[in-house]
């Protein structure tokens, strides 16, 4: 009678942990913990060793998906453009043909709830690192400019002649941006009146 063969168990691969820990984080949600990093706590706080602890992982994890610390902060930026400028935009021209309804959805931008909220949170943080670093600076930098871009091809649109429509769209920029940055009870109240009414100015020819 012969004897039975036993079953080998595959031995394991020492690297197959470490391995699945790895690509159980993947790049974007390094990204996001950075970003909810930086508006909690500011821009210094964004640290390997901050993150890693918060995603209750090893430093080594890190390096699978990134060269080193300014490689995370560039991605951060661009993660930052593409949602809140090139998506953004893309969704604005793509929901109404009309410019006037593109305008008044640009101008109402501040009072869409959480989002708009969050989006808002996000935005300070990333200018307050501006003031302070020029890679920073650079996206946003770029930012403003393709944000006024689009809203002056509104105005164009409405019939606005070039100079025009481009200093109509920096006008109203700023406003939405103040607007998305202000957040003392007192200016939540009237906040839809307001955008009326910066909406039907925006379109007014001027005297002359």
């Amino acid at each position: 009678m012969s004897a039975t063969p036993t079953t080998t168990r595959p031995r394991r691969s020492k690297a197959a942990a470490p391995d699945a820990a790895r690509s159980a984080l993947t790049p974007e949600r390094w990204i996001e913990a950075a970003t909810e990093v930086l508006v909690d706590r500011g821009i210094d706080s964004v640290r390997v060793d901050v993150l890693a602890q918060q995603l209750q992982v090893t430093r080594g994890s890190f390096y699978w998906h990134f060269r080193d610390r300014e490689e995370l902060l560039r991605r951060v930026l661009q993660a930052w453009r593409e949602r809140a400028t090139e998506q953004l935009t893309l969704r604005l021209e793509g929901a109404h043909a009309d410019p006037r309804e593109q305008l008044r959805d640009v101008i109402s931008l501040p009072i869409r709830g959480r989002a708009a909220q969050r989006a808002a949170r996000i935005e300070l943080a990333i200018r307050a690192w501006a003031r302070r670093d020029a890679m920073a600076r650079q996206f946003v930098d770029e930012a403003d400019g393709a944000r006024i871009a689009y809203i002056a091809q509104v105005f164009s649109s409405l019939g606005f002649g070039v100079a025009e429509a481009r200093w109509r769209a920096f006008a109203t920029y700023a406003y939405v941006v103040a607007e998305s940055q202000i957040a003392a009870p007192i200016a939540q109240l009237q906040r839809a009146e307001r955008d009326r009414f910066i909406e039907q100015l925006m379109q007014l020819p001027l005297p002359g």
